[in-house]
């Protein structure tokens, strides 16, 4: 009892201090803020061009385009409706230029068509997979972009005219390539051969097969995987592609001149006959 008593007397008297409600402590800054610095003004010219630069240079684009885009448009058009309106729609009018504008747009639909097909076939296979002669392929596919149009034609002179590789062989079963629909058909195929698989195939391998793999391992055919994965991922893609191969198709010159023949007015030159009026 003793022994209690002596703690109890011996603990120390803690002590209270008056509370202060004059105490602020500032908030943090944010981190952004922290982190934030500003450029200065040497830093910012080194980054920007003068005034004057920058003035020329867009000068100078806006002079190159209404040169050589602009301009020949503008004369076009001055030239066709130079005798009015009435009488552009009368040259349109005329069996030739009829014509000439359904084989045009057969042509057309005939090498879009192809070449829609063989450029998404040829992006999936280089874009997806890896093969023994991927690199000769995509070579074969920019062959166009480096061979003259004319020489291209020229070519397929060679191997179907009468003095041709073919040409014995085509003229004894009575089959007509050059100088027919058929020749000119090929021309504008290989001329616009490039441009659907060259627009996807950077496309396709930015991508990559994550969602194709996917969609196969919970089940997809491979015409699923390719019509509701593949197909929604590159649809703007291949639009760009088919409308740069039907913008080249519906206005090739080089080849088709070389395969459609000279003669104005016959029904196999017509394409030929109707760029040049």
């Amino acid at each position: 009892m003793s022994m209690q008593t002596g703690l109890a007397t011996s603990t120390p008297q803690l002590r209270t201090y008056p509370v202060t409600t004059d105490v602020s402590v500032a908030a943090p800054a944010p981190l952004r803020e922290i982190a934030r610095v500003e450029p200065s003004s040497a830093q910012r010219n080194l980054r920007t061009e003068p005034g004057p630069i920058r003035f020329i240079i867009i000068a100078l684009a806006i002079a190159f385009l209404s040169v050589f885009v602009v301009l020949p448009l503008v004369v076009v058009f001055a030239s066709a409706f130079s005798k009015g309106i009435g009488a552009y729609l009368a040259a349109l009018a005329e069996p030739e230029a009829l014509a000439a504008i359904r084989l045009t747009l057969l042509i057309a639909a005939i090498s879009v068509t192809l070449n829609l097909v063989f450029g998404v076939l040829a992006a999936w296979a280089i874009s997806k997979f890896e093969f023994t002669g991927k690199t000769f392929l995509i070579t074969l596919i920019d062959l166009p972009f480096s061979v003259s149009p004319v020489i291209s034609g020229l070519v397929f002179v060679l191997l179907f005219g009468a003095q041709g590789y073919f040409g014995p062989w085509l003229q004894a079963h009575n089959i007509h390539i050059l100088f027919a629909v058929p020749g000119i058909a090929l021309a504008t195929i290989f001329v616009t051969f490039p441009f659907v698989a060259r627009a996807l195939i950077p496309l396709m391998q930015e991508q990559g097969t994550q969602e194709e793999e996917a969609a196969i391992s919970l089940g997809a055919s491979g015409l699923q995987t390719f019509f509701r994965v593949t197909l929604p991922n590159i649809k703007w893609g291949l639009l760009y592609g088919v409308l740069l191969c039907n913008a080249r198709a519906m206005g090739e010159f080089g080849a088709v001149s070389v395969v459609s023949g000279h003669i104005r007015g016959d029904w196999r030159c017509l394409l030929y006959t109707s760029r040049c009026v």
